[in-house]
């Protein structure tokens, strides 16, 4: 499979969970897209070949796998575990201003709302499909939160119904909510 060639076993199976867990999604969101071949442009973000008005993300961490569908507009999903130590420069450069409030945290708690933080901030980038290169870090993402608004974009943490820490943004266009087929999957290995 022209997806995994060259790549490590371990990236190989992640990259093979992740378009399996997107599969299993299109069943559920919209059975007519599941042979759709799926592409990834020049900065990796993935596509449907056949339906490029479709939204669609992977993500993974480790054995973790998050897939996002949304039928009409660009959509973003991101899963972080939280990092055992993370670095006060990473502390600091995603957290910016609302680091100080996270200071009564013990380091374990701290390191775990950097990763729903991250989560949300990666989730809007990858629905823009800059990725990295959109400065996730850069997004004001409040800690402690389950939702918010990035320029055009809406993002959602599913921090009642994921233990690990998992985020889904979309254009939102009608100010209303989430589309009706945009929707997140975790699965883990």
């Amino acid at each position: 499979m022209a997806a995994v060639e060259g790549l490590p076993p371990w990236r190989a199976m992640e990259r093979l969970a992740g378009r399996a867990a997107l599969r299993e999604l299109l069943c559920l969101a919209a059975p007519d897209l599941v042979a759709s071949p799926l592409r990834a442009d020049r900065r990796g973000k993935p596509w449907l070949a056949d339906h490029p008005e479709v939204g669609v993300s992977i993500s993974h961490d480790g054995e973790t796998v998050a897939a996002a569908v949304a039928l009409h507009v660009p959509v973003g999903v991101d899963v972080q575990h939280a990092p055992r130590r993370p670095s006060e420069a990473m502390l600091h450069r995603c957290l910016g201003r609302h680091l100080q409030s996270l200071g009564h945290l013990r380091p374990e708690e701290r390191a775990r709302e950097l990763a729903w933080v991250w989560s949300a901030q990666e989730a809007c980038v990858k629905a823009t499909g800059s990725g990295l290169s959109g400065r996730p870090w850069s997004i004001d993402i409040p800690p402690s939160r389950g939702q918010g608004r990035w320029r055009e974009y809406k993002w959602v943490s599913f921090r009642d119904q994921s233990e690990t820490p998992l985020s889904c943004a979309f254009v939102d266009a009608t100010a209303s909510g989430p589309p009706s087929a945009a929707t997140a999957h975790v699965q883990k290995g």
